[in-house]
């Protein structure tokens, strides 16, 4: 079994403390470890390739929240539209009208995240702060005109950079942080709490310092990936 039970309790301890959501990060693992943390209790799983997690959603319970947590193509949306629990990296409107319509033909409301880009590197997907403000006012315009009315934003998401610098990371959260409270001051969203989705494995600790409400930990339960 390569599912780290005692780290998971701790994590969990720390995440509850904190008020957050734990999301396991089960990708490329097999059914059987998400079953077994699943029997632990664990209700909250978070995948990254579109066919891996239709193909294991098939074969689990039907009380697990599947969080899509990767970059998703507005083409395949239609695969995970009739179970996805909440999709964290909404990066661009076209995948948001995406979602809408195939929600919609599923009878859902299906829950989003803005996906913020606040790390340095090139691979990160996501808008800018600026981008978000005028997103979400786009956003309510449409639903004023009764458009995207199967999509619910419920906050915002970001990966840090992948580093061992502190204090940068320490910035990134902190921006994300005050991105969220503006928002919340705003009154953007009409979910209350907003959701802040930021922290993984190697920083999960200093975000919910700065806020998270929502990490996402893979390796630190499941063992490194091959």
């Amino acid at each position: 079994m390569s599912v780290n039970e005692s780290n998971y309790k701790a994590i969990l301890e720390k995440t509850n403390a904190a008020g957050a959501t734990l999301v396991a990060v089960s990708k490329l693992k097999p059914v059987s470890d998400i079953q077994t943390l699943y029997d632990l209790g664990q209700r909250d799983f978070g995948e990254n390739y579109v066919q891996e997690l239709v193909e294991k959603q098939a074969l689990l319970p039907g009380d697990i929240h599947w969080h899509f947590i990767g970059h998703l193509q507005s083409n395949k949306v239609k695969y995970i539209a009739p179970f996805v629990h909440l999709i964290h990296g909404v990066d661009s409107f076209k995948l948001l009208e995406e979602i809408d319509k195939q929600a919609a033909r599923n009878n859902r409301v299906i829950d989003c995240l803005l996906q913020v880009h606040v790390a340095q590197e090139a691979t990160k997907f996501g808008f800018d702060s600026e981008e978000v403000v005028l997103l979400l006012d786009t956003i309510d315009k449409y639903k004023q005109l009764n458009k995207l009315q199967h999509v619910n934003i419920c906050g915002l998401m970001a990966m840090a950079s992948f580093t061992d610098d502190l204090e940068k990371l320490k910035q990134e959260f902190a921006t994300m942080k005050a991105l969220s409270e503006k928002n919340a001051e705003r009154g953007t969203l009409n979910v209350k709490p907003e959701m802040l989705s930021m922290g993984m494995s190697g920083d999960y600790e200093l975000a919910l310092e700065y806020g998270s409400t929502m990490v996402r930990v893979g390796s630190l339960l499941f063992g490194a990936r091959s």
